[in-house]
């Protein structure tokens, strides 16, 4: 059964609600006090084993590095506070208080691993009663000068007071809840009722399922730490925390619901949706970032609860399953997850192999839930992820120890086989958030679209600071066996150009960063015009932070696992609506194209046509930008159309091209079916990684960075390009495709797209306008996505969908001979019309969804 928005809210209560929340008495008697009091003391023992392991876990030899970094970085802090001289504007040297939040949510942060340690087993600081009494008066000292007053907080971002920082104060005061005399008489209640102030549009400091903060991974921090103050003020018999502990479970639940695009609860729009796609911020695709997160602190709410009577949580373990499977799995190749679902923290430093880290953290506990054959996936899921990526996991970076015991009795299982949860062939169409993955043995490839319900790129705080195009069509081929880390990750951004990125068609002009722009600041502050542009308005996340595209059509087919995706490359919502901005606000215009990509087995199609630019400047298409070690022997060889042989780098009319990295072993192949002359660059390239992350170290990185481009010159007018992306091709496999080759463009303009596959009995296309369209024996009416194959057996698969998401029906006519429906979704009507077989498929409400049919005579 799968959840949705309205089915969980509504529906639901008998298998869901009902069955996760307890039913409560009226009246709470001695036995249910006796009992909250019971479930708290447990929730907060539950929480000191998640954080500070216990004595059986810590005696672990698999625990020893995490339990020593945990006291050397409790020892470091002690240290810094001693070395603050008495100084009254800080707690620990170096970290001066009054203006920044972020140096007075690291203060507590420190706080918090000082106390952590104290609770850690295994340590020279356990126990240490000076240590938490340090700790204590450190809060004490914090609250009254710094926190106490809300007149004189809530400056810089808002999370590090809604969030941050309770976080930090909560697990502190859970990790010393149980140490006699640690926490004085009404500090538990005084902390509570200054989180509750800070809490923004909240009412007495509840959660605001309104609000445009509290929503997805957010939400999720939020009503985790208030069911920790709830346990506190219970066990600490300073407050009846019952309310406050079944309020956060019943606000928190919404996470679990699958968002239904239809049917939007609070104007809410985070979350998880039926096809795997998970979105924070309203509009970005955000699996690889927030979306980890959330399954992080989901689990770790799953572990607190357990046991505790507060929650039945068995019920939510399935759901839970599904995100690992739905919509992790197929992001993460080979222990790497993809660029194309991380937002702004694609410039971070740690990002690529550590961000699985954290999902494999997350599996290894949900594997200790879930039941049966379940819990065996998941743990063969670990031990793959283990065998295959090519940076080792490093399980002294997991958050808790008893997760390293975990880890490590999963992978000394012999009864656990390594086992992906993606089969070996698939193809995932993220509609939802705009995003598509296909995977085949030897690769995976990646691709980022927009529109004008998902956001071009993420830009923030001065990370990403050059993110214009990863959005319009940028794509990522990961090749098998390869170090991702020198392919992509913060260094790809740093070394290839932002307006030359894989996939992308930019105009030929210099954008300037957010800083560039304005002086330096992080973000446009214009706090006196009517739409109110301040650091965390809702005009600067429109305009400045994740601006949408202005298409409406985003979208793709999947039929089995083949699939095809396709979108009408726009101006973002700033340059739409310029005439609404400021003066001084910066736009830019964007080039046209209209683009679709056909993912195969061997090959992934690329066409694009109506390239051009509105403005007259010129145009490039990026066919590929990969990175490589400069001191690896990268090749790059060619036939010209002619049936000349062609070593680059340089510009020819070119039939195929062959990228080879020797010391990585591996090879993509590029076949021109249509394209004018194509420029070939490798050069050494060096430059800092604060180039796309302010806050980057200074360090430079140097990488040979190969390109193939292809330039549209104005003066001949919208251009068209068709070229097929072979990864590991040979040579001579390239060349096959000039005398033999399977693939054929049956169209390419802005109105219709399709290919056709000959060794698979494959046809694919997309209309993009309204009207008939007609190619390769397929009829199509209005914009629509299809997919046709004929199997071995005779019988023909069919995949529709709606790009748009705005269509109640798409009608297609096979020609030829007339089918009759054998299998497939209801929602597809199958009839005979004279020369071939009509389908009606009813797309209302399906969301970009394909619609599948089999077809025989």
């Amino acid at each position: 059964m799968e959840f949705t928005r309205r089915r969980l809210l509504s529906t639901l209560p008998a298998a869901g609600l009902l069955a996760v929340l307890p039913t409560r008495p009226a009246a709470a008697s001695a036995d249910t006090r006796a009992a909250a009091a019971e479930g708290a003391a447990l929730l907060l023992a539950h929480t000191r084993a998640v954080f500070a392991g216990t004595p059986e876990a810590n005696a672990r030899a698999e625990t020893a590095a995490k339990v020593a970094d945990l006291h050397e970085t409790g020892r470091a802090n002690l240290a810094a506070m001693a070395d603050t001289g008495g100084a009254t504007g800080e707690l620990f040297a170096g970290v001066p208080l009054g203006t920044s939040d972020v140096n007075l949510a690291t203060s507590y942060r420190k706080l918090y691993e000082i106390a952590l340690a104290t609770r850690a087993p295994g340590g020279d600081l356990h126990g240490d009663a000076d240590a938490q009494r340090r700790v204590v008066d450190g809060l004490v000292w914090l609250h009254e000068r710094y926190y106490g007053d809300q007149s004189q907080g809530y400056y810089g971002n808002w999370h590090n007071w809604e969030i941050g920082i309770s976080t930090h104060v909560g697990k502190t005061l859970a990790l010393l809840a149980d140490v006699p005399g640690a926490v004085p008489a009404g500090l538990v209640t005084t902390y509570v009722a200054a989180m509750d102030a800070y809490l923004r549009n909240g009412k007495d400091g509840d959660v605001d399922l309104d609000s445009r903060f509290h929503t997805g991974a957010n939400l999720a921090d939020i009503t985790t730490n208030r069911i920790i103050q709830g346990a506190l003020l219970t066990a600490s018999e300073e407050g009846d925390g019952q309310a406050r502990i079944d309020k956060a479970l019943q606000d928190q639940l919404t996470v679990f619901a699958t968002i239904d695009p239809y049917d939007i609860r609070h104007g809410n729009t985070d979350g998880y949706y039926a096809d795997g796609s998970f979105i924070q911020h309203h509009s970005v695709a955000y699996t690889g970032s927030y979306g980890k997160a959330l399954l992080t602190r989901v689990v770790q709410t799953l572990k607190i609860l357990d046991g505790t009577g507060f929650a039945n949580t068995d019920a939510l373990v399935p759901v839970v399953q599904r995100w690992v499977r739905d919509g992790f799995a197929p992001l993460i190749f080979e222990g790497w997850m993809m660029e194309v679902v991380k937002g702004r923290a694609v410039s971070r430093t740690t990002s690529g192999y550590t961000d699985v880290a954290v999902v494999v953290e997350a599996v290894v506990d949900l594997a200790d839930y879930a039941t049966g054959a379940g819990a065996t996936a998941l743990k063969s899921y670990v031990k793959h992820i283990r065998a295959t990526s090519r940076a080792a996991l490093d399980p002294a970076r997991f958050v808790s120890p008893v997760s390293v015991v975990r880890y490590a009795d999963i992978v000394a299982d012999d009864a656990v086989p390594p086992a992906d949860l993606n089969p070996a062939a698939r193809s995932v169409a993220f509609n939802a958030m705009d995003r598509h993955v296909h995977r085949r043995p030897g690769f995976a490839f990646a691709l980022a679209r927009s529109s004008d319900r998902i956001s071009k790129y993420e830009y923030m705080s001065g990370e990403n600071l050059m993110p214009w195009f990863q959005g319009d069509g940028a794509y990522y081929l990961y090749l098998a066996g390869q170090d991702q880390s020198r392919a992509y990750g913060v260094d790809y951004y740093t070394v290839v150009s932002p307006y030359g990125l894989a996939g992308a068609t930019a105009p030929v002009e210099r954008r300037g960063t957010v800083p560039e722009l304005y002086g330096g600041s992080l973000w446009y502050e214009n706090p006196a015009h009517p739409l109110n542009f301040t650091s965390s308005s809702e005009s600067q996340n429109t305009y400045v932070y994740f601006p949408r595209g202005t298409n409406r059509h985003s979208g793709g087919a999947v039929l089995g696992a083949y699939g095809t995706a396709s979108m009408v490359q726009s101006d973002d919502v700033a340059y739409a609506e310029r005439g609404i901005l400021p003066d001084d606000f910066v736009v830019y215009r964007n080039a046209t194209a209209t683009k679709s990509w056909f993912m195969l087995d061997d090959e992934i199609v690329v066409l694009a046509a109506g390239v051009g630019d509105r403005a007259g400047r010129t145009v490039t298409t990026t066919v590929d930008a990969r990175t490589a070690d400069p001191a690896a022997a990268v090749t790059v060889t060619g036939a010209r159309r002619d049936g000349r042989a062609w070593e680059g780098p340089g510009t020819a009319d070119l039939r195929w091209l062959r990228y080879a990295d020797a010391a990585e072993g591996t090879a993509v192949g590029y076949v021109f079916l249509d394209a004018p002359r194509v420029r070939v660059g490798l050069e050494d390239v060096t430059r800092s990684r604060r180039v796309v992350r302010t806050r980057n170290p200074d360090t430079a990185v140097t990488r040979t960075v190969f390109s193939a481009t292809v330039d549209h010159e104005p003066r001949r007018g919208p251009a068209r390009l068709a070229y097929a992306l072979v990864p590991h091709a040979s040579a001579g496999r390239l060349d096959a495709y000039r005398r033999r080759g399977p693939l054929t463009v049956t169209a390419n303009s802005p109105r219709l797209q399709a290919v056709r596959h000959s060794g698979l009995r494959l046809t694919a296309a997309h209309a993009f306008t309204p009207g008939r369209h007609d190619t390769a024996g397929l009829s199509i009416d209005g914009p629509a996505s299809v997919l046709v194959r004929t199997g071995d057996d005779g019988r023909v698969g069919v995949a529709v969908a709606d790009p748009t998401t705005d269509r109640d029906t798409v009608t297609v006519v096979l020609r030829g001979r007339p089918l009759r429906k054998a299998a497939g979704d209801d929602g597809v009507r199958v009839s005979r019309v004279p020369g071939g077989t009509r389908l009606v498929v009813d797309t209302h409400h399906a969301y970009g969804r394909s619609l599948t049919v089999t077809l025989e005579r």
